[in-house]
C-alpha cells in the first residue's frame, strides 16, 4: 500500500511539474521557424515585427511573436534570455498581455549598438523607459510580480540579485496572457532564446487580508 500511495504522489508531483512546460503554451503570431527542446525554447524572431499603440510614432503593430499561458490572479513570472540582437530595436523579454490595448513587455533591447533594459507599458497608448548598459551581458533575467492591480519588473544577471527597473499599472481581477515576446521591428530577424521559464502562483492579498481579520 505504501508504495501504492508513494507512485501515486511521484505521479501528482510529474503532472505538476509537467503543467508549466512549454510544450503546453500557445502562439500569438507563430514565428516560421522555432523550436521546443529540453523546455528551451529557440525561435528566429520574425522580421519587421513589433508590439507598439500610437504615441510618439504615430502607428500600431501587434504582429510579433509572443508565447503565452494564461494566469488569473497574483504571480511571479521570470525567464532567462540570450539574443544575437543585430538591428535597431531587437527585443526580447517577457509579456503580460490582457489585449491589444493593454499590456506589459520588458527585456532586453538592442538600440544603436548598445543594450537596454527596456519596458514598454501600453494602456491605450504606449510608453517606454530604458536602462542603457555600460556592457554587454552574456545573458539577462526577467522577472514580472503581479500583485493587485500593479506589475513590478525586475532584472538580474545572475538570477540571484534582482533590481527593480519599473513599477507599472496593470488591471487587477483580470486574467492576464503571461509568456516569451521577441520583436525585430527594423531589421531582417535574429535568433531568441528563452530558458528556465517558470510561473509562480502567488496568493491573493486581499484574501489573506480578509482571513487574517476572521479568524
Amino acid at each position: 500500500m505504501k508504495r501504492i500511495i508513494l507512485s501515486f504522489c511521484v505521479l501528482l508531483l510529474a503532472q505538476k511539474s509537467f503543467a508549466q512546460t512549454l510544450e503546453k503554451m500557445t502562439w500569438f503570431n507563430e514565428p516560421e521557424k522555432w523550436e521546443i527542446k529540453n523546455n528551451v525554447l529557440s525561435m528566429f524572431v520574425t522580421p519587421q515585427s513589433d508590439y507598439w499603440r500610437i504615441s510618439h510614432y504615430g502607428f500600431t503593430v501587434d504582429d510579433a511573436p509572443f508565447y503565452y499561458t494564461t494566469y488569473g490572479g497574483e504571480f511571479e513570472a521570470k525567464v532567462k534570455i540570450t539574443g544575437n540582437y543585430k538591428a535597431r530595436f531587437d527585443q526580447m523579454g517577457l509579456m503580460l498581455r490582457i489585449d491589444k490595448d493593454h499590456y506589459i513587455k520588458a527585456g532586453v533591447e538592442f538600440v544603436d549598438g548598445k543594450y537596454n533594459l527596456s519596458t514598454v507599458v501600453t494602456h491605450t497608448t504606449s510608453d517606454w523607459s530604458v536602462i542603457t548598459l555600460d556592457k554587454t551581458p552574456p545573458a539577462v533575467w526577467i522577472k514580472a510580480v503581479r500583485r493587485l492591480d500593479a506589475v513590478e519588473i525586475f532584472y538580474s544577471f545572475d538570477d540571484k540579485n534582482y533590481i527593480l527597473m519599473r513599477n507599472a499599472h496593470l488591471q487587477d481581477n483580470t486574467p492576464v496572457m503571461v509568456g516569451l515576446m521577441a520583436a525585430c521591428p527594423d531589421g531582417n530577424g535574429f535568433n531568441a532564446t528563452f530558458e528556465n521559464f517558470k510561473v509562480k502562483h502567488l496568493p491573493d492579498e486581499r484574501r489573506l487580508q480578509w482571513l487574517e481579520n476572521h479568524k
